[in-house]
């Protein structure tokens, strides 16, 4: 560890405490239909779209209404991308000339960026032809990320209005998330990760020959405008098989340090949108500090295990840390830090190689998915995911006191905790469900990469990455199988999905109640008891869900090394 690391690492926090309400405050604007600087120019495109469309702004949707739209309109999306995949071959905009997706594959994928999870069993440059990366791929981190962000504002809207049966309508929020933020970001930014270095051409990949006078095929595409919403939208999957590792997508020390900017930028903004929509800032501090508190952690404890590497790497005389798997012109900081937030906001973007972290090092992105990706979180999801958490632990404040639990006003009752545990409980049981299975299917055993508790941990990130919806990966397993890709898309579809209904059923229950004024008893959610209650809530109901099969992995390989048996390369 060095002073110059943890003056990154704050530096990096500072900024990301400044642009917070920035962003929030644009955001409120955006989501409750006020003027913005950019009405002028995109305000006549969104009513264009609405006429087309047959939508009326001024419709509200009740919650039940809103969460089939964004069910059906996801089914659409899913049939457009998985065709796009399987008629591959015959589209115009492929001069690598690339097969037609296998059809596993293809649900896989297909499954995948709907859900935000991009998670990846193949290689961009050589599976997936420009078209499908443009009109596919990017098209859905586009609409998977303002889904997202959608569904957040209407269960802001829960909490924040009173009496009403109405939460928003799904086709406004959609749009406006996509025109307003997303796109106007988007585009400088990609311009600025082309002035970084980033290929963005339509031409063919082009033939190089190297000094021992051999012929290299470079792949090249439209990647930087891939790459801006995949860091922004918090989605994740990359355009080369090497993601944000690759110098096409990720060429520098400051187009890493956007990135990981971008990364946290529009989930930690929603901190604050949330406090200015319920009336009282106060709110969306105390869960970007909880938020926080938990990053913060997970940096240092990544960061001191990586810069320490262990003693197998020190007998070889590789002293100053582990840098195996990463990066040099992004060193050890760079990469843990990167790892840290890519996992705390289920991006899943990777600048190094997962697989390759010490033992702790290698658990703390594990944790974090875990946890629910609360820590900031995906787009959206990563609040709502939050104030899951936060019904639970007004319930458990009201349980000490003997008082019915208030938040922001509204009464907190059986129905939100139980739809709160619900949505909570069922991330659990997918990735420990399905990779207890994948233990007995001796064609998933053949798959890991390593042996031990090591090539245990890779099949059990998988299915958390994948049940999460974050798309990093322990990269040493091969999972590009049917049984890998059908019960990987399973399990993206249920973390998505099923953590979603019982999410918009809240937003609805609580729309529905009345505003109640705090009195002397109410407990206060603005200082710090709450937050360590907060704090201590995540990590106890997370900690319960899923220590036995984290210790059974990260814990036991470093006790191994410890003794002097490595199971891995590390």
């Amino acid at each position: 560890m060095t002073f110059i690391g943890w003056v990154q690492i704050a530096f990096y926090c500072a900024i990301i405490v400044a642009i917070t309400p920035a962003l929030g405050a644009y955001m409120t604007r955006v989501f409750n239909g006020e003027p913005t600087f950019l009405s002028p120019i995109l305000r006549p495109i969104e009513i264009g779209l609405y006429k087309i469309a047959g939508v009326d702004e001024r419709r509200e949707q009740h919650a039940v209404t809103y969460t089939v739209a964004m069910l059906l309109f996801h089914i659409g999306g899913f049939v457009i991308l998985y065709a796009l995949m399987r008629l591959q071959q015959w589209l115009p905009f492929n001069p690598a000339e690339q097969a037609a997706v296998a059809p596993d594959l293809s649900f896989n994928t297909s499954v995948s960026f709907i859900t935000n999870t991009n998670w990846q069993n193949y290689g961009g440059e050589s599976t997936m032809s420009y078209l499908v990366q443009m009109l596919g791929l990017t098209h859905q981190n586009y609409l998977s990320a303002a889904t997202g962000i959608a569904l957040a504002v209407a269960l802001i809207r829960g909490f924040a209005r009173h009496s009403v049966r109405g939460v928003g309508n799904f086709w406004v929020d959609i749009t406006r998330c996509t025109l307003y933020v997303l796109i106007p970001i988007c585009v400088p930014y990609a311009l600025f990760l082309i002035w970084q270095g980033m290929p963005q051409t339509l031409g063919a990949y082009v033939d190089a020959t190297t000094l021992e006078g051999a012929k290299q095929t470079i792949a090249v595409g439209p990647v930087a405008s891939q790459v801006a919403i995949k860091m922004l939208g918090t989605n994740g999957g990359g355009f080369f098989n090497a993601n944000a590792a690759h110098p096409f997508e990720n060429p520098t020390a400051l187009s890493n340090f956007v990135q990981m900017l971008s990364i946290f930028a529009i989930g930690a903004g929603l901190t604050n949108t949330f406090g200015r929509m319920v009336g009282d800032q106060r709110q969306g501090w105390a869960l970007l500090a909880a938020m926080g508190v938990l990053f913060i952690t997970g940096v240092v404890v990544c960061y001191a295990a990586e810069a320490h590497g262990n003693h197998l790497l020190n007998a070889l005389g590789l002293s100053g840390g582990n840098m195996e798997g990463k990066e040099i012109r992004f060193g050890i900081v760079g990469s843990a830090l990167f790892a840290v937030i890519t996992t705390a906001a289920s991006c899943g973007a990777v600048n190094a190689m997962h697989d390759s972290l010490t033992a702790i090092g290698g658990m703390i992105p594990l944790i974090n998915i875990e946890l629910g990706e609360i820590i900031v979180g995906g787009v959206g999801a990563g609040l709502y995911g939050i104030l899951l958490f936060v019904i639970i632990s007004i319930f458990v404040a009201g349980l000490m006191v003997g008082r019915t639990p208030e938040y922001v006003g509204k009464k907190i009752e059986a129905k939100e905790v139980k739809m709160a545990m619900l949505a909570i409980l069922v991330l659990p049981l997918m990735y420990l469900g399905w990779t207890a299975v994948a233990m007995l299917v001796p064609s998933a055993v053949a798959a890991m990469g390593n042996p031990g508790p090591h090539g245990f941990t890779e099949v059990l990130y998988a299915y958390v990455s994948q049940d999460g919806n974050n798309g990093s990966a322990f990269a040493g397993l091969s999972a590009n199988t049917p049984f890998y890709n059908l019960s990987g898309a399973t399990a993206m579809l249920v973390g998505r999905f099923w953590m979603i209904i019982p999410t918009m059923t809240i937003a609805g229950s609580l729309a529905a109640k009345k505003s109640i004024p705090p009195s002397a008893g109410t407990f206060p959610t603005t200082g710090g008891l709450f937050i360590g209650l907060l704090v201590g809530v995540i990590v106890i109901v997370g900690g319960l869900t899923f220590f036995p099969a984290l210790a059974l992995g990260p814990i036991v390989e470093q006790l191994a090394i410890n003794a002097g048996t490595s199971f891995s390369a590390n």
